[in-house]
């Protein structure tokens, strides 16, 4: 079986990107990783299986190889860091790494981030590459016969419930922290790791321009120029003395009101008069 996890490498102090007190990935993270090792390990136990891999890839600069050759101390089969910047859209992150998950069995992330981001790089990775996806798991139990067949996941709900889903690969399967604790890998892993290479690939730079963003505020509506002396202004502001009244009763078939209404919108601000050139687009 190909697995694959992904890693999102943080600096929590721009200054010191190369300082790993400041910077590393999530635990959710490291119990994906577990996970998949545990997998694998399952998998390679069953009689003729071909021997699983697991690869580890990062988006990030130089910074991150260090966590990526932690994962190879803790048994990745091999490594990979798209070289790119860690500010990129959530969208853009998840197709840079569907790029090389293409021929992956299941993909494995942390369901958030050392910075707490949206956590919906999983979701996107599981629509570009037509998978299956189970997000927020508290647990992964291997297929115990097949190392092709069925996931059973353990799915926690609002309230202290729980969901059981089968789910069949290919499929992309985010985890919590709590669902395992990265092995601790022996010292000669560990020793052996430092000068591991690190395949790098570059990945999308800069970053996408963001949308300006307002709070809705309506048009102004269009006033007539006052009219008449003080005295009959004052009236009209207080709305005093008679005068036309503000409110008119109607009865009307529904589309007929419906389409008062949008027309009395429109000539208040509220809709975009030219919109009535493009019917259907209110």
């Amino acid at each position: 079986m190909k697995i694959a996890v992904c890693w999102k490498w943080v600096s929590l102090d721009r200054e010191r990107e190369a300082d790993r007190r400041w910077s590393g990935v999530s635990a959710a993270d490291e119990a994906a990783l577990q996970i998949a090792l545990t997998i694998a390990d399952t998998a390679n136990a069953l009689p003729g299986a071909v021997a699983s891999e697991v690869l580890v890839i990062c988006l990030g600069p130089a910074g991150a190889d260090d966590v990526l050759r932690d994962a190879i101390a803790a048994g990745a089969t091999t490594v990979m860091r798209v070289d790119a910047s860690t500010e990129l859209d959530s969208q853009v992150v998840a197709v840079a790494l569907a790029e090389h998950l293409g021929d992956r069995d299941l993909v494995l992330c942390g369901d958030y981030s050392l910075d707490r981001g949206t956590g919906s790089v999983p979701a996107f990775l599981a629509d570009e590459l037509s998978s299956a996806q189970a997000l927020g798991l508290l647990e992964v139990r291997p297929p115990s016969g097949d190392a092709s067949g069925t996931f059973r996941v353990v799915r926690r709900l609002d309230g202290g419930r729980r969901e059981i889903l089968d789910v069949t690969v290919p499929a992309v399967l985010s985890v919590e922290g709590s669902a395992a604790s990265l092995r601790r890998a022996a010292l000669a892993s560990s020793l052996a790791a430092r000068n591991a290479p690190v395949e790098t690939v570059r990945g999308p730079h800069g970053r996408l321009p963001e949308a300006e963003i307002h709070p809705y505020r309506p048009r102004a509506r269009v006033m007539p120029a006052p009219a008449g002396g003080s005295l009959e202004r004052v009236r009209q502001i207080l709305d005093i003395g008679g005068g036309d009244p503000h409110a008119e009763l109607l009865t009307l078939e529904p589309s007929a009101a419906a389409a008062m209404i949008v027309e009395q919108l429109r000539d208040w601000g509220y809709l975009d008069v030219s919109a009535s050139a493009h019917p259907g687009t209110d």
